[in-house]
């Protein structure tokens, strides 16, 4: 889930201050996490600890009441009502918080249920289900080894987007636009079009609009995909920003996921290597390193000390 934070805290500067270009820098001073990173952890939290979905994202709303670029008028006024009713709404918040959901089950039928269970609670209208639903198969079968191609076709042929276009040409006329409808899409082929992780998040921010959202659901599936590839400074810096109880679901999320597994697409490029899902830290990396070396060692004295004999 560190993709959608990424995606949300390197776009949040450019939400109401479009970029069109990829060529920007990734953090400043004004970079923070905004709602789409909140709601992320909310339900994160929800998955790891249980209880009612809607009381657990109203205790975050209450908790950051303020968050950078605020919440949307009618989901702000849904987080302080006492007897909360989903609005029908088909805005992109059902998919900018569904992250957690493609990372945490091990079937896509179960992936696609618990994605409508996070949508309806505020997102009732078919087109914000249909995004959060989208949004988390994508992420599902991204970390399974599934091809973009193939990925590309689930999503066009279950929920009917149209994903055979380029950002080159989404880029010249797109505007500002918090549908779901009008952002998943999108999100969607700055995934399919990008080479690395940190390409996918430029190509999703430099199409403009809901910057943060759009990269936040780019940044989700990327991270499924380019799994473990990641750049460090990235990783380092999203944490940093997250304050300790934020931080602690996060981790506490990534620890709950882990397996080991050899990535399918990484036969294909000639690597198979069995990883944990978690990044490692660089001290974590140190240690790998030592560990293999002092390996080789052993192995080397070994092999002297059966030719001695």
């Amino acid at each position: 889930m560190i993709g959608s934070l990424a995606g949300d805290i390197i776009g949040s500067v450019y939400e109401f201050n479009n970029i069109k270009t990829k060529d920007f820098p990734l953090f400043s001073k004004e970079s923070f996490y905004t709602d789409d990173s909140i709601m992320t952890i909310a339900v994160a939290d929800w998955l790891l600890h249980g209880g009612d979905l809607v009381r657990v994202m109203q205790y975050y709303g209450s908790k950051y009441p303020f968050p950078m670029g605020g919440y949307g008028a009618r989901f702000d006024k849904w987080l302080h009502e006492k007897n909360p009713k989903p609005y029908n709404s088909w805005g992109n918040g059902s998919a900018m918080r569904v992250s957690p959901v493609g990372w945490y089950f091990d079937s896509l039928e179960e992936t696609i249920n618990v994605a409508e269970e996070t949508a309806v609670v505020t997102h009732n209208h078919p087109e914000g289900i249909k995004g959060a639903q989208a949004t988390a198969s994508a992420i599902y079968l991204a970390r399974k080894g599934k091809s973009k191609e193939y990925i590309r076709s689930f999503i066009t042929d279950n929920f009917g987007y149209d994903l055979n276009r380029c950002c080159d040409d989404i880029r010249c006329d797109y505007k500002f636009d918090e549908s779901c409808q009008g952002t998943v899409p999108e999100a969607l082929i700055a995934f399919l079009e990008s080479r690395s992780f940190e390409d996918a998040i430029r190509l999703a921010v430099s199409l403009g609009g809901d910057s943060d959202t759009l990269a936040c659901i780019t940044g989700g599936i990327a991270e499924a995909f380019y799994r473990y590839r990641i750049p460090y400074g990235i990783r380092s810096k999203v944490l940093s920003l997250l304050d300790d109880d934020l931080r602690r679901i996060v981790k506490e999320f990534i620890d709950a996921r882990r397996e080991w597994f050899i990535h399918p697409r990484w036969e294909e490029d000639g690597e198979s290597i069995s990883i944990v899902v978690s990044e490692p830290s660089k001290e974590e990396v140190e240690k790998l390193k030592t560990e293999s070396v002092r390996l080789i060692l052993n192995s080397l004295n070994s092999e002297t000390d059966e030719k001695k004999e």
